[in-house]
């Protein structure tokens, strides 16, 4: 019933240093230095050993039922499994689905949303795919955002060439929607938008934006895709707006650069959050637009960049909160700290940054890197 880690040197993502962390029903419930507890049984106590210890990760760009079909039906990508996503240290995913609005739909992501908390960890999704007019489960994006409690956003693609190239006027009215919709559910409510590397990927977005539109509701990510995208992307950080580097899909640098360049650019940390795109293709086409070559993003991407954005400079508090905290206020949702009241959700790391230990919702799923809990069917 009750998890006392000791000795952990505690990054909330904030430096703490070491200390005691108690779990029970799920969330932490104290953390003390050298936590004295008496009284209480069944406790469980694993010695950190001074091992850094973060909030788990939170990966907000995962294709849970697969992705691509760019080939064909036999190009299409495998639904993503409970191990795999806790041998990647990720304890929180928002689902997304991809270039196939077709046949794959919201509904089938909603269920294996669902089914991943089931599980064990803790599963959002956006309704939405590539294309415009949305397809939604309800009938409506407002609908959706406002009765489905694991829905936070819609997602779109611009500038991309296997997109609905929407008008303005219809980015206006899904924002508007978004909008409504989470000031009666209390949600962000964010328009996760794919940008491809067509001319101008941002243009639309400003118009919204010099409309009145408030930023927060805007999420771009695949920023680093290409120099050009990135630049845009600078200015619309500057502006206030948080984007999203992609660690394991198309880049015109490494994911450990663009972050490091984005910082050098006045790009304050916490308006930068990293996620996989795991899971979904990594398509290559040429000047025609012929198809040249397909393969898939890891789901463990984030937690391999670590160690390389701590190379580049990147503090361990800023590389941490990127994947955790900055996600989570991104997204409006009460994740990605480790404080008393949250979810128990803790990553455990070696000195080289590999994982330690994985605990989602207080439940122990990894340790020493071996895996203790699997999913169904596994």
């Amino acid at each position: 019933m009750f998890t006392l880690l000791k000795n952990a040197e505690l990054y909330c993502p904030e430096p703490i240093g070491r200390t005691d962390i108690l779990l029970a029903y799920g969330k932490i419930i104290a953390i003390e230095a050298d936590l004295k507890l008496s009284g209480l049984s069944n406790i469980t106590t694993i010695d950190c050993g001074g091992k850094i210890t973060s909030p788990g990760l939170i990966d907000q760009h995962i294709h849970l039922t697969g992705g691509g079909g760019e080939a064909g039906f036999a190009s299409r990508t495998p639904q993503v499994s409970l191990s795999k996503l806790i041998q990647a240290g990720t304890t929180t995913v928002v689902g997304v689905l991809g270039t196939d609005g077709i046949s794959r739909s919201p509904k089938d992501l909603y269920a294996k949303a669902s089914a991943l908390t089931e599980e064990g960890i803790t599963a959002f999704m956006h309704t939405g795919s590539y294309e415009v007019p949305t397809k939604t489960i309800t009938g409506n994006i407002r609908d959706d955002l406002t009765f489905i409690p694991n829905i936070l956003g819609v997602k779109i693609a611009l500038a991309d060439h296997r997109g609905s190239y929407p008008t303005t006027q219809e980015l206006v009215r899904i924002v508007s929607d978004l909008r409504i919709a989470s000031l009666l559910s209390g949600k962000r409510g964010v328009l996760h938008t794919h940008m491809g590397n067509l001319p101008q990927p941002f243009l639309q977005i400003n118009e919204l934006l010099e409309m009145g539109l408030p930023i927060h509701h805007f999420s771009p990510t695949h920023v680093a895709r290409t120099e050009a995208l990135f630049d845009e992307a600078i200015g619309f950080a500057l502006k206030g707006g948080c984007i999203d580097i992609t660690s394991g899909g198309s880049r015109f640098t490494p994911p450990e650069h663009a972050v490091k360049l984005a910082l050098e650019s006045g790009v304050a940390a916490n308006k930068i959050t990293i996620s996989s795109d795991g899971n979904g293709s990594l398509p290559r086409f040429d000047d025609q637009g012929e198809l040249t070559g397909l393969t898939a993003a890891d789901v463990d991407s984030n937690l391999l960049l670590l160690p390389k954005l701590i190379d580049q400079g990147v503090s361990i508090e800023q590389a941490i909160a990127m994947m955790t905290a900055n996600v989570a206020d991104s997204l409006g949702i009460s994740k990605g700290r480790i404080k008393t009241g949250q979810d128990a959700d803790i990553c455990i790391f070696n000195e080289d940054l590999s994982l330690h230990t994985v605990i989602a919702k207080g439940k122990t799923m990894l340790t020493d890197n071996s895996l203790l809990v699997t999913g169904n069917f596994e």
